[in-house]
């Protein structure tokens, strides 16, 4: 393959390894000045690291093959030479900022470093242009935060501050890794649009980093596809995802959230809810300033007034930004947070539980699956104590062989082994030891143990792959058509809310804007937000 004319990036053959284990195999690909190239895959494809390897960022990587960016291999480069390119020439803007920024200076000192230390300006000037550059990314008060720590600003504010941080130096290229992935679905349209705005006033090259589909289709002018390590196939967005060639990119461009569910029954009448809730509010504590804080607090009110209703067998979908008050109102669902109103599952309230000593047997009831399968699963037990650590409650009368075969039996009820007679061989495995879906199943088995009649599913998919968050999505759905079970799944996805849910509830501020059935407010919604949520997912 040529080189083509005029290319900002070119690389050729790119290979790295670790250990003399090649994780990326002599890939090519090139970015010409102000293009907007997609490097596509799933986690371990190797996107990730065959972009950061360029500026040589991956530890104890071996990389070998040449990137030229405007006649300058980069991999031939001295680190003193790198550190002129790094920032300067080619930006980066990381996955998670909270992570990536600095917890102990403030906004404004980091993005004033930047100028300080590559564009020479005077520590009155590079306050001045930081405020210029927050302005830019549209974050409301720039110089007010400036002055803010990390910790301080929202999910999207802080984003905007790492793009601020990137644009400093006025780069020819921005490397964004999954810049959008820990960000709400209007959230994510909101940067998508600020870096294309951004890019056609400085005139740079993007690399996008990811593995979402719909970011690629509308932000990318190319993409190319990883799998394994390889480069299987690359093209314009219209043609790569109008006409696949490669039976990857057809798998992920079939990985949409599939409906196969029990429709709910037509007539209103029914069962009674297995958890319902009336006039539901829930409120935290707060400093107030000056002297008053010294006497009382003040009060946030996290859920205002929420009713709802989930009819046995059936899911009800909480969809809402951060901050909208859906997993506050998760927890309190789970009987884990104080409140007012009213809020019963299968029938006993949990205040009425609490008095009476039943609140245990009512846990029983209702289990949750967190977010994050690798944070939620505990690294220094095994998958034999994490699974069975429910019976320990809530059966204790259990003999150990008694509750090795519940165990075996629950993995062989998630997917995670065919043969329950030879189950024998995971129980004594660490979490680290499985991928991201097969955790994911390890935590859906932990909650199924106990045999709850109701999940809380708190964004269970949203840390996983497109092509792992499909499995999932059907595994939850083959269960809850098995056993009758009812799930409160809160998610921002509106895509997993219109496969999963046969109600949903919309939520933003700690109200309830709008519910009813999924078709109903989906294809019609009543209110502008919801409306607005809808046609960022589209």
């Amino acid at each position: 393959m040529s080189a083509p004319l005029n290319a900002l990036l070119d690389v050729r053959g790119l290979r790295v390894a670790f250990g003399g284990q090649a994780v990326v195999h002599g890939i090519d690909f090139s970015i010409q000045a102000g293009e907007k190239l997609a490097l596509v895959g799933e986690s371990g494809s190797g996107k990730t690291v065959s972009a950061l390897s360029l500026l040589r960022l991956v530890h104890n990587a071996e990389v070998s093959g040449t990137a030229l960016l405007q006649g300058r291999d980069l991999l031939k480069m001295s680190e003193h030479q790198l550190r002129g390119v790094r920032g300067d020439d080619v930006a980066i803007i990381f996955q998670e900022p909270m992570s990536a920024l600095n917890p102990l200076y403030t906004v404004g000192d980091q993005i004033g470093e930047v100028l300080q230390l590559k564009k020479g300006l005077s520590q009155a000037q590079a306050r001045a242009a930081t405020v210029e550059l927050l302005a830019s990314t549209g974050i409301p008060e720039p110089a007010r935060r400036a002055g803010a720590f990390p910790h301080q600003l929202s999910g999207g504010q802080r984003q905007r501050a790492m793009i601020a941080m990137a644009l400093a130096s006025q780069p020819k290229l921005l490397l964004a890794d999954e810049p959008t992935t820990a960000l709400d679905v209007s959230l994510r349209g909101q940067i998508l649009d600020l870096l294309s705005d951004l890019q056609r006033q400085h005139g740079m090259a993007v690399l996008l980093i990811t593995h979402d589909l719909n970011l690629v289709r509308r932000f990318a002018d190319r993409v190319a596809v990883m799998e394994r390590g390889h480069l299987v196939e690359q093209g314009t967005v219209t043609d790569v995802f109008a006409a696949p060639s490669h039976p990857y990119t057809r798998k992920l461009l079939a990985s949409k959230p599939e409906r196969h569910l029990v429709e709910a029954p037509g007539s209103a009448d029914a069962a009674v809810p297995v958890l319902q809730a009336r006039a539901l509010r829930v409120s935290y504590p707060v400093p107030l300033p000056g002297l008053k804080g010294w006497f009382r607090k003040g009060e946030y009110v996290a859920v205002q007034g929420a009713d709802m209703d989930l009819p046995p067998g059936q899911t009800l979908g909480v969809i809402g930004e951060s901050g909208s008050g859906k997993s506050t109102l998760a927890l309190a669902a789970l009987g884990l947070l104080p409140h007012q109103g009213q809020l019963s599952v299968t029938g006993t309230d949990w205040r009425q539980a609490a008095q009476n000593g039943s609140a245990r047997a009512l846990r029983q009831r209702i289990q949750v699956v967190f977010q994050d399968p690798f944070s939620s699963l505990s690294p220094r037990m095994t998958v034999e104590q994490i699974v069975g650590e429910g019976l320990l409650v809530h059966e204790p009368g259990l003999a150990v062989p008694q509750r090795r075969e519940r165990v075996v039996a629950a993995l062989a009820d998630v997917g995670l082994i065919q043969d329950p007679a030879q189950g024998g061989d995971w129980l004594q495995r660490y979490p680290h030891e499985f991928s991201g879906g097969q955790r994911q199943r390890l935590a859906i088995a932990r909650a199924l143990i106990v045999g709850p009649q109701v999940l809380v599913l708190d964004e269970p998919t949203s840390a996983l792959d497109v092509t792992v968050q499909k499995q999932v999505l059907a595994l939850l759905q083959r269960l809850q058509r098995e056993r009758g079970l009812s799930y409160l799944l809160i998610t921002h996805d509106v895509d997993v809310i219109r496969a999963m849910a046969h109600t949903v509830l919309v939520m933003k501020d700690g109200q309830v804007l709008e519910h009813g059935p999924v078709d109903q407010v989906l294809l019609s919604p009543a209110h502008p937000y919801t409306r607005t949520l809808v046609q960022a997912a589209a």
